[in-house]
């Protein structure tokens, strides 16, 4: 009798675990299609094997699936193309039926292809040509050409643009502009020598171009969110003085950074990020979306207690 409600009890535990654990993905980011989202990320959850990038569903935001990959719930599996360590903050897009994602590998920065959401995503085995190491990718189209927002590990965590090739194979260099770096307080708050913007989001409204980015090294619990504005996808770039609007003195959680806007039912503003585990654990980090509210060329959080972690 011991032995069998000892069963039902683990079998209850495991249950409750399955349908109620965090979605344990740092430098996340979500993608819509068709109605479902899609979130990926840096995997952290040890419990899961293997490297690359994990895939969960939902509909609504609030009830998560997975993980859903192609390939053991890997959207993008270690030896499925370039990269054999540190496979960090992809992106997701899509570009005339084919979906594409951009990732950090060996610290450096390629991209692959599949015809689903859930992948596989595969790529010949290369990375983009680069005389630095660089992570933190993420596309954006503009006007007709295509620019990569990335962090060059050069002197400091330093975030670029580029314009890109038609085939996403190659920057072109001569175009290559750095956009910013580490210099005001909230971005340095330990004074290190080697200073850290990173997770670089951009978007456009209304003519105006808004660089959404992280500062602080990721273990540091003053990780945050500011952003910087511009008349092009150059820049120059002009931090704003509302910044940081995501952090630990906001929504009391430590590590609040590096994420991406995405655009829920209504066309509500999201921004999924990641937080510390605990103020004692950085990891596993947590991942989290909260809404945002757009006035004039102000971001703002919508409500402070409208924090939403994703769990499955």
């Amino acid at each position: 009798m011991k032995h069998f409600i000892y069963i039902i009890l683990l079998s209850f535990t495991l249950t409750g675990f399955a349908q109620h654990t965090n979605l344990f993905l740092a430098d996340p980011t979500i993608f819509e299609h068709d109605g479902t989202y899609y979130a990926y990320g840096t995997k952290e959850n040890g419990n899961i094997k293997a490297e690359g990038f994990l895939v969960y569903t939902s509909t609504d935001l609030k009830h998560w699936e997975g993980p859903k990959g192609a390939t053991d719930g890997f959207a993008f599996k270690k030896g499925d193309g370039y990269g054999t360590w540190g496979f960090w903050a992809p992106q997701v897009f899509e570009k005339n039926g084919t979906f594409y994602m951009a990732y950090t590998a060996d610290e450096h920065i390629a991209i692959a292809s599949s015809d689903s959401p859930l992948g596989p995503f595969t790529n010949n085995g290369n990375a983009l040509p680069s005389d630095v190491r660089q992570i933190d990718p993420f596309i954006f189209f503009d006007n007709g050409k295509t620019y990569l927002y990335h962090v060059r590990l050069d002197n400091g965590n330093r975030i670029f643009v580029a314009e890109m090739t038609d085939d996403f194979s190659a920057i072109k260099t001569e175009t290559l502009t750095e956009c910013i770096h580490a210099e005001a307080g909230w971005e340095d708050t330990e004074s290190v020598t080697w200073t850290v913007t990173e997770g670089p989001t951009v978007y456009k409204k209304d003519g105006m171009y808004y660089l959404l980015y992280s500062a602080n090294d990721f273990r540091n619990k003053d990780y945050a969110v500011g952003y910087a504005t511009a008349t092009s996808p150059y820049g120059p770039w002009k931090k704003n003085e509302n910044s940081p609007f995501i952090s630990q003195t906001l929504l009391n959680y430590p590590g609040t950074g590096h994420g991406d806007v995405f655009y829920g039912k209504n066309n509500n503003m999201y921004y999924v990020f990641h937080t510390h585990f605990s103020e004692e654990k950085v990891g596993p980090r947590k991942t989290a979306i909260i809404r945002l509210k757009q006035k004039n060329n102000t971001i703002k959080i919508l409500n402070a207690k409208s924090i939403i972690w994703l769990a499955l």
